[in-house]
Formats: C-alpha cells, structure tokens, sequence
C-alpha cells in the first residue's frame, strides 16, 4: 500500500526516523526525569479510562465534513450537499451517513481556531495544546512540548503486560515523548491487521525460532550486558534507551496480554466487515481490542487529508468508508459497555480554505476546524460553537488548541495545570491554559 503524504511531500515514515534522531540527538542526550511543582499535585476526576485519537493528517476539510455551509455562494460551497443529523438543525456533509445517524451520542465543535497554518506548526500545536517556540517551516517535524500520548503514557502507567501508549501505522510528527524521554514514546504498530498474515513485530516470535530458543537467546544476552556494563547507569548513554526498547519488546514477546490483544482473527468476520475491510478498519477494531486490554492512549494515524487538488473527486470514494469505520468503533464501544470510559476524537491539524482553488481543491485554513468527540462522559447530541455563514472563521465560542488538550487531559484524570520539569529544572506547564471544553464535561 502507497504511504500517505502531504503537499511537502512528506511520509509518514519520514516523520519516525526524524522523531528517533531528536530523541538520540537531544532528549535521550539528558536523563530527564519528571515532577509537580509541589509533591502531587490533585488530579480531577476521572471521566475516560482510556482515549482513541484518530489523527486525519493533512488537515480535513470542514465544509465537507462537520460543517457544510448550503447558504454559501457556489465557488465556497462545493458539489457535496449537507444532510440532517439526529440533532434538531444540525447538519453533515453528504457522505457522514453513519455519523449523522448516531448524532445523538456525538458532540462535534467547530469553532477551534489557531495561527498555525502550516502542517509542521499545526501538527505540533493540536498534538500537544503548545504552540511552537519558534516559527516552523510546512515540512518541518517539530517537538517543543511532550504530545497527549505521551504525558498521558506517564501519568496514567502502563497496564499489565502491555505499552501504555499506542500509535499505528506510524507516530505523527509531533507524537512523541519531547523531554519526557523514550520510555514514554508511542509503541508503533505499522503491521496491516487487515491482511491474512497480520503478526506484529516485537510481539511475534521471529519465524522459525520456537520459544525454547527464544529464551536461551534473552538468557545469553543478558550475561553478556553484564559483562559489558562498566558506564555508571546515570551517566547519559543513548544505546541505554534502545536497551530499554530491548526489554520492552522482549517482555511484549513473552506477555500473555499482549499476544491475546493483538489476535484481531478472533473477532468474528461479520464484525470486521462492520468495521471495514481495509488498513484504517481493521487498525481501529484493534484500537477497540487494545481498549478492553486496559491501554490508556491509542493514536490511529490516517494520513492523506492534504487535498489541495481533485478534493471532491478523493472524497467522493474516501469519506464512506471514513464514516462507516469511526461509526463502527463507537457503536461497537457503546454494545459492549466502553464508550462512557473510552473517549474517541478525530481531527487533523487545521481546516481548509472556504474557497475552492484552481485544482479543485482547498488550501490550508486555521481560522475554523472540527473536531468530532464521542464517548468519555462527553454529552452527545451537541454542536459546539460556530463558523460564520461562509466558513471563513470560528465566531461563536471561539476555543484554542489549549482548550482542547485541556479537555482531553482533564477527561483522563490529568491536571493540564501540572507542571514538568526536565534535569536542568526548566518548568513546563502541560497546557498554558488548563481550561477544558466547559460543554464537553458532563
């Protein structure tokens, strides 16, 4: 399958090898370690035990989407036309059946709006809820501030058996740890669970190796880095954090939970059907799997929403299947007792220009996004603020990228208000702003 990437031209892949670079370049170059401002500071209630991000990299368009806009002039409004949701005068765009059918334990908000308005400094931004410190170009992979999965990976811990932060395909440019360190990095799983031979590297054995000399091989490894450890253990030492990959994917290899989280062919076929049979489908049946295994963050990284050209050509094909999946995640998780613990988001990092360009397509827009939020306690049936009546901008309950981070930490038991500090005792709020979505709270 052809890797996703933006107008830069970009992949995702790229985005991984520059995060591993920064991590043993500048975050593992210090042992940074992580404290309150004074002792333990109080956390808020928990609403969400866990939380699935569906990243839709590129920056989606709203109008066709969450927030079409019929009285608009015909060069703004596009080909796709908007229907009725469950909620009384709330629409969708054409191609949100499902969604709009499930309206009710929906809550979407359309009025986030930001200055970042390249995919490097957006990216960051809606990633972490901080801005960049310094101007960023488009393509650029930044990493000024440690993202939701990562600071929810160390404060909320990792459950029995398994990472407490996942990513898959890939970690978004932005998804990492910062100074927050490698043990705090997504766990990417780039396998295809959609394809027969779905085995997930780290966590299968290697073809033809039984167990038996599996476990002679960790016992010989073992002995020989105890022969080899002459370096003070505090001393900063980049191959430490690939040793602590090491133990991570061998524990993975001998968990129990892990092996039984990942077996996506247990499910029965009619509910993978019902998911979709495709990369982005099966990928988040397994973010449900990895729910019920006690997995606190989980990223869906979906690429491929940078439509600067034949935008309404893509989406015709695109978008049915997009809705069919996340209806199915949320439906699946409401069956089974999850969604009221389980918060489920979708959004990229910007909207896209209400007016549409020479190529059929819809430029970068920061004035007005949507983002669409599901379970976690959050009130379904609700639209949050508003865009003008031509989408230009957010004009009513105008909110910041800080606000939705806040709301996301907040939702898992986590003061945004906290402060970190790395070795050198620079403070770093987790959010500048520690003020949640007040609508979204319950």
């Amino acid at each position: 399958m052809a890797s996703r990437k933006n107008c830069e031209g970009f992949s995702r892949r790229d985005c991984l090898q520059l995060g591993l670079g920064a991590l043993l370049g500048g975050g593992l170059a210090h042992t940074l370690r992580l404290k309150s401002l004074a002792g333990e500071s109080s956390a808020p209630k928990m609403q969400a035990k866990s939380c699935i991000l569906i990243w839709m990299d590129g920056g989606p368009t709203h109008y066709e989407t969450f927030d079409p806009k019929p009285n608009a002039p015909s060069e703004l409004k596009g080909e796709f036309k908007p229907i009725a949701t469950r909620v009384p005068g709330g629409h969708f765009s054409e191609h949100m059946t499902r969604l709009a059918g499930m309206a009710n334990d929906l809550a979407v908000v359309r009025s986030i709006r930001h200055d970042q308005g390249n995919h490097g400094a957006g990216n960051h931004y809606m990633m972490t809820g901080a801005p960049p410190r310094i101007p960023v170009g488009c393509g650029a992979f930044v990493s000024f501030h440690p993202s939701l999965g990562s600071v929810t990976s160390a404060e909320r811990g990792a459950p029995a058996g398994l990472p407490a932060y996942f990513s898959m395909p890939d970690m978004s440019r932005s998804g990492g740890p910062n100074f927050l360190g490698a043990k705090y990095a997504p766990f990417v799983v780039s396998d295809n669970p959609s394809s027969a031979d779905f085995r997930v590297r780290d966590v299968a054995l290697p073809r033809g190796l039984t167990g038996e000399r599996f476990l002679e091989r960790c016992d010989q490894r073992a002995e020989v880095d105890k022969f080899q450890r002459f370096l003070d253990k505090q001393v900063a030492d980049p191959a430490m954090a690939l040793d602590e990959h090491y133990v991570q994917a061998n524990e993975l290899m001998r968990s129990k939970e892990a092996q039984a989280a990942f077996d996506i062919a247990r499910e029965p076929e009619r509910l993978r059907e019902t998911y979709g049979r495709n990369a982005f489908g099966q990928r988040a049946l397994l973010a449900r799997r990895l729910v019920e295994a006690g997995v606190p963050f989980i990223t869906l990284y979906d690429g491929g929403w940078d439509h600067h050209t034949k935008l309404f050509e893509t989406l015709k094909k695109r978008l049915p299947t997009w809705d069919q999946t996340v209806a199915a995640l949320i439906g699946d998780l409401k069956q089974r007792g999850l969604l009221e613990t389980t918060l489920v988001i979708a959004l990229g990092e910007f909207g896209r220009t209400p007016q549409i360009n020479k190529d059929a397509g819809r430029d970068h827009w920061a004035n007005a996004m949507s983002v669409l939020f599901a379970g976690g306690g959050t009130p379904g049936g609700q639209i949050v603020g508003a865009t003008d009546t031509k989408g230009y901008a957010a004009v009513e309950r105008v909110l910041s990228p800080e606000n939705f981070a806040s709301t996301v930490y907040t939702k898992l038991g986590i003061d945004p208000g906290k402060i970190l500090y790395n070795q050198q005792s620079r403070p770093a709020h987790i959010v500048s702003d520690p003020t949640p979505i007040k609508e979204l709270m319950g």
